[in-house]
């Protein structure tokens, strides 16, 4: 057999150079610009169908207590309670109001929080408000120029940060809800700033009052701190106690720091009687889809409840890739009908509990400014069972076959957008 010579090894090269480009270029559409395209696609059809669709009020389970160790707790699921607690608690302020939300609207609502904040700044209170650039980049601007000259505004950039100083540090959106008030009382959870989340959305949060608020006030200082010289920084005050039945885990970029994930996957593998989970959208990675499956396959009720359909349909039909498998594991998965549900909470054996803003997707998990509330007691855990049952009313109930025979084209589109999980 005749040796090739280098110059014939180089023209086969050449000659297929524009076969392998042509390849590649396929393959980056396959994994790009496909599931870009049927993503976009299917968001024109849904914002079509809810031009048309009459919104209703969500459902709400109530208001409910629980004392933990030091920590007073109350566990809200009306935007409108929360809202007027929230505002009463920034009038009786004394000293400081430390308030970050994700979306600030500039409606009704919007506004009784900014003048809230304008009230507690022109009585002398020092009022540090951050909010993020992209979430409320269809809000006129001159909204937030109704601010008093006191108070100490951080909208987080959407687009122009410092990236030159680390990328990873200086990305994720600024997805946390935070209130604190005097350092003594704070609230965190799902409620974002606005009529809609009011009235229309079902969501959680909760009222903290003990060594808890230490953390959630700390989650804000980081932020704020991190954006701003040393003449303009929140001062550090100790915690009261050391209590670690409530606790906080927050999210925080600039620190490479991304600890709510481990808390899931710690408790779920911990797990032996049931787990019940809400969140908004459920597009896990692998650990977490593998520890919830190996706890459903060794017994535990697992419970997973998402909204039957979200604001965000890419987000839906990203989730949906998942069904199948839960299924087969013996994991029930619960579709909320009644409204948007937005809640991100978790209970576990009756004995953990997490609410805050974390949903359980990568961008959540392993990428946004985060913070959840962490509990371990029986009787914060009851009380957050009572309200997954209360929802759970308004759920279907996926059933294993009619979920094997839909139909065909629902699993193309569920394949295509596949590539996408990795951003949502």
């Amino acid at each position: 057999m005749a040796r090739l010579s280098p110059l014939d090894v180089l023209g086969s090269a050449e000659r297929l150079r524009p076969v392998l480009r042509k390849a590649a270029l396929g393959a980056l559409a396959a994994v790009t610009v496909v599931p870009t395209a049927v993503a976009a696609g299917l968001t024109a059809v849904d914002m079509v169908k809810r031009s048309g669709r009459k919104a209703r009020p969500a459902e709400r389970p109530g208001t409910f207590s629980a004392t933990v160790g030091d920590s007073e707790l109350t566990i809200f699921t009306s935007g409108e309670d929360l809202y007027d607690d929230m505002i009463r608690e920034i009038d009786a302020a004394e000293r400081s109001v430390k308030l970050e939300t994700f979306i600030w609207k500039g409606d009704r609502t919007g506004q009784r929080f900014l003048e809230a904040c304008n009230r507690a700044a022109e009585r002398g209170v020092d009022v540090w408000v951050i909010y993020d650039g992209f979430a409320n980049l269809v809000v006129p601007h001159s909204f937030y120029q109704q601010f008093h000259e006191d108070v100490r505004v951080f909208r987080m950039p959407a687009f122009t940060r410092p990236y030159w100083r680390g990328v990873v540090r200086h990305t994720g959106f600024n997805h946390s809800k935070i209130l604190v008030i005097d350092g003594r009382v704070g609230y965190i959870g799902g409620f974002n700033i606005g009529d809609d989340y009011a009235h229309l959305w079902r969501d959680t949060h909760v009222k903290e009052v003990g060594p808890a608020v230490w953390g959630l006030d700390h989650s804000i200082a980081t932020v704020w701190n991190a954006a701003h010289g040393e003449d303009d920084q929140m001062e550090w005050f100790a915690p009261g106690s050391w209590d670690q039945r409530v606790t906080v885990a927050s999210n925080l970029p600039v620190q490479l720091v991304y600890p709510i994930r481990g808390t899931y996957l710690n408790a779920i593998e911990r797990a032996t009687s049931r787990i019940r989970i809400s969140t908004p959208y459920f597009i896990p990675d692998q650990q977490v889809l593998t520890a919830l499956k190996a706890a459903a396959q060794r017994g535990a009720d697992v419970q997973v409840m998402v909204p039957m359909d979200s604001n965000h349909i890419v987000a839906d039909w990203a989730s949906r890739g998942f069904t199948a498998e839960m299924l087969e594991a013996g994991i029930t998965i619960l579709l909320y009908k009644a409204g948007m549900i937005h809640a991100k909470t978790a209970t576990i054996d009756g004995q953990w509990s997490t609410v805050g803003t974390a949903n359980i997707d990568r961008l959540s998990l392993g990428y946004n400014y985060e913070t959840n509330l962490e509990v371990v007691d029986k009787d914060f855990a009851a009380r957050m069972e009572e309200i997954f049952e209360s929802d759970r009313q308004h759920c279907e109930v996926v059933d294993p076959h009619r979920w094997r025979e839909r139909h065909k084209g629902a699993q193309v589109v569920e394949a295509l957008i596949a590539p996408l999980r990795p951003l949502l």
